[in-house]
């Protein structure tokens, strides 16, 4: 088995008293039944945990559940990280409803692998056991166990225990690995504290790795901690994967702030959410129907929260039916897409169903895209699934985190389907983690193209729009996002940016004649004028037109840049400022530094304009100034 993975997690299920803890004491040596209540009682009240160690290197480690009917909750704490099952009938009484009800549990959260085992062989006649044989083939038709091993032993007098440990092994060589491709999470089944080291949580991990020193969070509780260390199959490790039983040693927290139902993962890596959207599963032999609103105990991980199911597809979903559902929790779930579950009848307190999370965080559609969106979830290849979420994101578009919280592939395949998305043309990469579909690309694109045409219809003297009103009006478009289709855009020659204007390709400025004398004339006032320009309205009146600077025929030469803004309402010629230039710096060259006064001489102006032109260039580059005088700048 060198090739095969090390740790596997085998969790018992059947009916009380029928000899799960003395099995796996027969098995192990260890007594799963730690608590007071558990000892006086003789019945299994809350979970347990052993461990087998392999000659070859295998771990099996062992999840002990409550049998009885009252602690159910606490059997689906500890079934949901578990790889096979171990169905345990007793010889003397076989199949009684815990047990129907754990292998339906077993089912509901797709186990793939197990087997049976009928114990007290000792208590029971040979005719009565082949009875009880004929009694499980019944049971187990149709379900995962059908076909599986059934291998009788006695905890008591040890009949049967190397089979079953060569079975356990067998079976264990199955279970394919769990991936370290995913988020880190470990849904917290127990919380104590060990003197001289603080809190520890233990739990499966159900995905990705966990390592000493690394900075974890407990989820929804937003609490930061340390690992400060970790066991895996009661041995010290450096680092626990997926699939391990493990301890954490949590730095930096106390006892009561954590308990069972949270999850640790690594910080800032998970969510949690109030709304799912589901495929539901009823059980065949539900005791009724579950009606659109019910409410109902939903069991993920190691959490139980209360639910409000809404029914997508009718108003209920009778025994063995199956369908879509939003599930409207009241308490936070901490949970990704492809997560399994069970729900259980609020009263009275019987499993129901299960299914399977399909979005954890559901966008706003109407019914028939809902369901569209849901099937392509549910039953899309991966690939599918990916572009759907990319697709749901908008313009807006999606980032690798998001998109890796939303669905059940890991942060490594996630990012090879989004590249092999964007090399079919169905995604637009805006850097290496954040995403648009082309969909959204297309209409960001028709956003822009059609905001340019309104522009140039109701502004046709404009040479352009301003590019942060185009972002705004393009959907108020993220900066990036928008200045990368903007960008495509003007490469192939449908829009041109100059600046911060940009313009349809195809517009052209038609002036009338009279409009052409009237720019001519303002254009001219500014020229002639030189180192002392008029206001807009004196030049505007100068050439026959009322209005400020807001006028389009005004706007026209500052677009074109043949006229230049100094300094709020004072506007100069460009041909005016070089001349202006030249002049400054040739009396800088000779005299190395002037004042107000020299340019006011230099240009024949009042102060109005001579210490507007210094800033000017000064902001320019051209001068620096010290004191109250200026120099060149750079010498």
């Amino acid at each position: 088995m060198s090739a095969v993975r090390r740790h596997v997690v085998v969790g018992t299920a059947g009916h009380i008293d029928h000899g799960k803890t003395s099995l796996v004491k027969a098995l192990t040596g260890t007594d799963t039944d730690r608590l007071p209540e558990e000892k006086a009682r003789g019945i299994t009240i809350d979970l347990g945990f052993a461990f087998l160690e392999e000659p070859d290197g295998l771990t099996i480690e062992i999840v002990d559940v409550p049998g009885h009917e009252r602690f159910v909750k606490n059997m689906l704490a500890g079934v949901g990280g578990i790889d096979l099952a171990m169905l345990v009938i007793a010889a003397d009484e076989s199949v009684m409803p815990q047990t129907r009800e754990h292998l339906a549990i077993c089912s509901l959260l797709h186990i793939r692998t197990g087997l049976v085992v009928l114990t007290k062989i000792d208590a029971a006649e040979s005719d009565w056991i082949e009875l009880v044989r004929d009694d499980v083939a019944t049971l187990v038709r149709g379900t995962f166990l059908e076909g599986a091993p059934v291998v009788p032993v006695s905890a008591k007098t040890g009949a049967g225990l190397d089979t079953l440990r060569a079975t356990l092994a067998g079976l264990a060589a199955t279970v394919p690995p769990r991936s370290v491709d995913q988020l880190a999470r470990l849904p917290i089944d127990r919380v104590f504290t060990i003197k001289g080291f603080g809190t520890v949580v233990t739990g499966t991990l159900a995905a990705g790795a966990l390592g000493v020193d690394d900075r974890v969070e407990v989820f929804p509780r937003g609490l930061v901690a340390k690992v400060r260390g970790l066991q895996a199959h009661g041995h010290a490790v450096e680092r626990a994967v997926a699939g391990q039983r493990t301890a954490i040693n949590l730095q930096g927290l106390e006892r009561a702030a954590v308990e069972r139902g949270d999850v640790i993962g690594h910080a800032g890596t998970l969510s949690a959410v109030m709304l799912v959207d589901v495929v539901l599963e009823m059980l065949a032999d539900a005791p009724r129907a579950l009606k659109n609103r019910d409410r109902v105990r939903l069991h993920a991980g190691t959490s139980e929260i209360m639910a409000r199911a809404l029914l997508l597809e009718g108003t209920e979903l009778a025994p063995g039916g199956r369908g879509f559902a939003r599930l409207r929790l009241e308490a936070p779930l901490v949970a990704l897409a492809g997560d399994r579950f069970v729900i259980r009848s609020y009263s009275p307190i019987v499993t129901i169903g299960g299914g399977t999370l399909l979005d954890t965080d559901p966008p706003r559609l109407k019914r028939p895209a809902r369901l569209a969106h849901l099937k392509i979830l549910e039953a899309g290849a991966p690939e599918a699934v990916v572009e759907e979420h990319v697709r749901g994101a908008g313009v807006v578009g999606i980032r690798l985190p998001a998109l890796v919280a939303r669905v059940p592939f890991g942060p490594a395949r996630t990012r090879s389907l989004l590249d092999a998305l964007a090399a079919s043309g169905r995604v637009m990469a805006v850097d290496r983690d954040w995403s648009l579909h082309a969909d959204a690309v297309a209409r960001l694109r028709e956003l822009i193209t059609s905001a340019l045409a309104q522009f140039h219809r109701t502004q046709p003297l404009r040479g352009g729009m301003s590019r942060e009103e185009l972002r705004v009006r393009a959907a108020n478009a993220d900066e990036r996002v928008f200045a990368h289709v903007l960008a495509a855009l003007d490469a192939e020659g449908v829009v041109r940016v100059d600046r911060d204007k940009v313009r349809l390709a195809s517009h052209e400025l038609r002036l009338s004649p009279v409009q052409k004398t009237a720019v001519d004339r303002l254009e001219q006032a500014f020229r002639e004028a030189a180192a002392a320009p008029p206001s807009p309205e004196e030049a505007l009146g100068r050439a026959g037109l009322s209005g400020d600077e807001q006028h389009e025929l005004f706007q026209l030469l500052l677009e074109s840049r043949r006229l230049v803004r100094v300094k709020e309402s004072l506007f100069f010629h460009a041909d005016a400022l070089e001349v202006i230039q030249d002049k400054l710096v040739a009396l800088l060259r000779e005299r190395k530094e002037i004042g107000p006064g020299d340019i006011k001489d230099l240009l024949g102006i009042s102060r109005k304009f001579a210490i507007p032109l210094l800033e000017y260039f000064d902001a320019r580059r051209v001068t620096t100034r010290v004191g109250e005088r200026r120099v060149l700048r750079g010498g």
